[in-house]
C-alpha cells in the first residue's frame, strides 16, 4: 500500500486548462472520492494519477516515489473502468490472470492468486463463462478482480456503477466499501453521484471547473459545506439556498424578503460579517411545518412511505423539504415552514465571496 500526494497539478489541452493547482494527499489505506459535476476535471485528475495522461506542471508522487514519468504499468496500480473493458472471447479466469501472464506469473503463483479473487468477489462458480454470459453486476466484479489479483499500491475506480441499474449500484457500491474494508488498499474512487460519495468515503474531494472546492470526512463535508456550490452538491435533495439578510440583536434574525423571518440560535451567528446580505442554507429534512415561518404554497407532494418529500414555492424561490411521516397535503395548500429547532440548521453564506460564514 502507499498513499499518494497530488502536489500543484495543472494539466491543459491547448489553450484549455482543465485541472488547476490541485493539491490532494489520500492517506494510505484510505478511500478518497473525488465527486462533482460532469467536467470538472475528476476523471482527467484520476487518469494523471494512473499516468494515462500527462501533467502540464506540479507532480504525483505514489509512496515515496514521483512517478511523473513514468509509465501506468510501473505505477503499481490497478484501474476498474466504467465499461468493464473486459475480454469478449477470454474466460472469467483469462480475463482476470491476463495481466499477470503477461508479467511473466509463473502458473501456479497465477492461479493461486486467481482463486483468491474469485473467492473474495463470489466469482468462484463463474471462472468458465464468457462475458456475454455475465449480468451487469458480475462482469463489474471481474473487473475488479482483474485489478486485485494484481495486489497494487493504489486501486483507482473511474465511475465504475454508472452503467448498472439502481438497485444493482446499492448493492455493489456495498461490495465495493466491503472489499475496501478487507483489502485496506489505498483507493481513489470518481463519481458524479454524491450518494455514492457519502457511503462509500473516508475522505470526500467537491471538485469544480479543475479547481479544489473542499476536501474533508463526508459528515464534515455535509454538515458544514464551504460554498453555496458544496451545499447544493452534497445531499438529496440538495440544500435550499435562498437570498436573505442578517441583523445582529437577540435573538439573531434572517430576514427573506416578503416570506417572513426566521431566527438564529446564538452559536449560528457569523462570527467574522457585518449585517447584511447572506444566501441562507437550509437542508430540506431540516425543515417542518409550523404556525409560524416562511409561508409557501405546495407544489408538488411525493410521498415515500417513512417520509414525505414537498415541493413549495415561497415568493419567487422554490423550497424542498423532506417531511417525517406521512403529510396529508395536496398541491395549492398553504404551508408555513421554518428549520428545526437546534444549532447547525442554517447556513450562512456570504454570497460576494461565495464562502460561508457561520
Amino acid at each position: 500500500m502507499a498513499s499518494v500526494d497530488i502536489e500543484g497539478v495543472t494539466k491543459r489541452f491547448g489553450a484549455v486548462e482543465v485541472l488547476k493547482g490541485v493539491d490532494v494527499t489520500v492517506p494510505d489505506g484510505s478511500f478518497t472520492v473525488l465527486v462533482g459535476p460532469s467536467g470538472c476535471g475528476k476523471s482527467t485528475l484520476l487518469r494523471a494519477v494512473a499516468g494515462l495522461e500527462g501533467v502540464s506542471t506540479g507532480r504525483i508522487r505514489i509512496g515515496e516515489r514521483v512517478v511523473n514519468g513514468l509509465t501506468p504499468k510501473a505505477r503499481n496500480i490497478a484501474m476498474v473502468f466504467q465499461n468493464y473493458a473486459l475480454y469478449p472471447h477470454m474466460r472469467v479466469r483469462e480475463n482476470m490472470a491476463f495481466s499477470l501472464m503477461l508479467g511473466g506469473v509463473p502458473t501456479d503463483s497465477l492461479e493461486d492468486r486467481v482463486k483468491r479473487a474469485a473467492r473474495t468477489l463470489g466469482l468462484s462458480n463463474l471462472l468458465e463463462r464468457l462475458p456475454r454470459q455475465l449480468s451487469g453486476g458480475q462482469r463489474q466484479r471481474v473487473a475488479m478482480g482483474r485489478a486485485i489479483v494484481r495486489d497494487p499500491s493504489v486501486f483507482l475506480f473511474d465511475e465504475p456503477l454508472s452503467n448498472l441499474d439502481a438497485k444493482l449500484r446499492v448493492v455493489m457500491r456495498a461490495e465495493i466499501k466491503a472489499l475496501h474494508q478487507r483489502l485496506a488498499t489505498t483507493s481513489i474512487y470518481v463519481t458524479h453521484d454524491q450518494v455514492e460519495a457519502m457511503t462509500l468515503a473516508d475522505q470526500v474531494v467537491v471538485m469544480r471547473d479543475g479547481r479544489i472546492e473542499q476536501i474533508g470526512p463526508p459528515l464534515e463535508v455535509y454538515d458544514r459545506p464551504s460554498s453555496p456550490f458544496v451545499a447544493g452538491f452534497i445531499g438529496s435533495p440538495s440544500m435550499n439556498l435562498l437570498p436573505g439578510s442578517w441583523t445582529s440583536g437577540h435573538p439573531c434574525c434572517v430576514h427573506l424578503p416578503g416570506e417572513g423571518t426566521v431566527e438564529l440560535l446564538t452559536q449560528d451567528h457569523p462570527k467574522d460579517a457585518r449585517p447584511g446580505a447572506v444566501t441562507i442554507g437550509i437542508r430540506p429534512e431540516h425543515l417542518e411545518l409550523s404556525d409560524t415561518g416562511m409561508q409557501a404554497r405546495v407544489m408538488v407532494v411525493e410521498p415515500t412511505g417513512s417520509q414525505t418529500w414537498v415541493s413549495a414555492r415561497a415568493g419567487d424561490h422554490t423550497v424542498n423539504a423532506v417531511l417525517a411521516g406521512r403529510q396529508t397535503l395536496s398541491p395549492g395548500d398553504r404551508v408555513h415552514l421554518r428549520p428545526q429547532p437546534g444549532s447547525g440548521r442554517i447556513h450562512l453564506f456570504d454570497p460576494a465571496l461565495d464562502r460561508r460564514l457561520n
